[in-house]
């Protein structure tokens, strides 16, 4: 195992992942290298595209989680790896890869990386971003109408049918495996000072064995 420390950040969807990890980026610089469970959404190449609207993407089983697993090691080791792409816009990975390179610090990210236990075992530090479901829900449709080129409806129903359930079942119980739960992400600006004094620590002592 290489110096290299691993920080996991789960919570629901549009919880503030991405707002806290930027900030820690703001923090670190070039010494952050981010993973998205999202990135690792399986194939659906067998699938017409109207079904592929119908599937359920908030269930571990939408996500190839191995291979994110065997890339995460990757890295560890100092390896170079090839992340897969995904596009939301048609519920698919494309056939593009992006080349990620080590680096001291490696955040992953994503609503059920501590559901998988290798995967959460991997992480030196996790954390549970806890925002209001009101609240996420408004991000979501936001999010998703502008950047995803869904519909509102379409929006409101995914989260209704599945979004919803997938979080009570499988999100919100591995809060118990976590280190830390900081409510409201990267707003929570006493969290985010104790959460970069950790990372700090982490790194300095390793730099000193």
């Amino acid at each position: 195992m290489k110096d290299i420390i691993v920080i996991g950040i789960a919570g629901g969807t549009c919880s503030g992942k991405s707002t806290l990890i930027k900030k820690i980026k703001e923090e670190f610089g070039d010494a952050i290298t981010m993973l998205s469970h999202d990135f690792y959404y399986k194939s659906h190449d067998d699938i017409p595209f109207e079904d592929r609207k119908k599937l359920n993407y908030d269930h571990p089983d939408s996500f190839d989680t191995d291979l994110m697993i065997g890339h995460i090691k990757q890295l560890i080791n100092g390896e170079s790896i090839e992340r897969p792409v995904y596009d939301f816009t048609i519920h698919n990975r494309i056939n593009e890869t992006v080349t990620v390179k080590p680096s001291k610090v490696i955040v992953v990210e994503g609503i059920l990386i501590f559901e998988n236990k290798e995967l959460r075992d991997l992480c030196d530090i996790k954390v549970f971003i806890d925002t209001d479901a009101d609240v996420r829900i408004i991000r979501r449709i936001v999010r998703d109408v502008h950047e995803r080129g869904r519909t509102l409806e379409s929006v409101v129903t995914q989260y209704l049918t599945t979004v919803k359930l997938m979080h009570e079942q499988f999100v919100e119980p591995t809060k118990k495996y976590v280190d830390v739960i900081i409510p409201e992400g990267g707003y929570n600006q006493v969290a985010l000072e104790m959460l970069n004094e950790r990372i700090y620590a982490l790194l300095k002592g390793r730099e000193q064995r």
